[in-house]
Order: C-alpha cells, then sequence, then structure tokens
C-alpha cells in the first residue's frame, strides 16, 4: 500500500502539530513565515529551492 501527500499537506500537519505541542512564541511563526517570504525574491531564492528540490527527491527517492 502506497499513500501519496502532496508536500503542503504534509507541512501542514507537522506544522500544526508542533505549534500545539511546542507552543513556540507567536512572534517567532511570524518571524520565520515573513522571513520565508520575503526571502523567496533574493539571490539565495535558486539555493532554497535547490535544497528544496534535493530533500523532497530523498524523501520521495527518485533520481534524475
Amino acid at each position: 500500500m502506497n499513500v501519496e501527500l502532496p508536500l503542503i499537506i504534509l507541512v501542514g500537519i507537522v506544522g500544526y502539530f508542533g505549534i500545539k505541542l511546542m507552543r513556540p512564541p507567536t512572534w517567532l511563526i511570524v518571524v520565520l513565515l515573513l522571513g520565508g517570504f520575503l526571502l523567496a525574491d533574493t539571490f539565495l531564492a535558486p539555493a532554497i529551492e535547490s535544497g528544496t528540490r534535493t530533500g523532497v527527491d530523498a524523501v520521495n527517492n527518485t533520481v534524475k
């Protein structure tokens, strides 16, 4: 039995339970989300995308 879940659902579930169990301060959540959004348009974006793609490929066991 093979279950395929979209990454955004998995991230949402991990985020929800992470916030419920660890109870980080609200300002930290806002800073991390806003920081990620602002980094998307910088010179670091290709490195972040490459790292994310590599991580997804490692989890899914796909080889290019």
